[in-house]
């Protein structure tokens, strides 16, 4: 390996978006993310809605999500 090419590799803060924080090594001093396995579907077992720029409320009016859940109760 060449010499005094490589960046530093450092202690580095992980902030993610619900608040969570832990240290771990990177050649960045900060890193932040939206997500992490404190706040992620997958670890946590339950189902949570992560929107961004209203997506989902943009494919719910697209389709009538709404008109077609009150429909469903409704008729049961």
């Amino acid at each position: 390996m060449k010499e005094k090419i490589h960046p530093k590799y450092v202690e580095c803060t992980v902030t993610c978006g619900c608040g969570n924080s832990f240290k771990t090594r990177s050649t960045r001093p900060q890193i932040k993310v939206e997500i992490c396995s404190s706040c992620h579907p997958f670890y946590t077992g339950t189902q949570k809605l992560v929107d961004t720029a209203g997506r989902v409320e943009k494919f719910q009016k697209k389709y009538n999500w709404g008109q077609r859940k009150a429909a469903n109760t409704g008729s049961k």
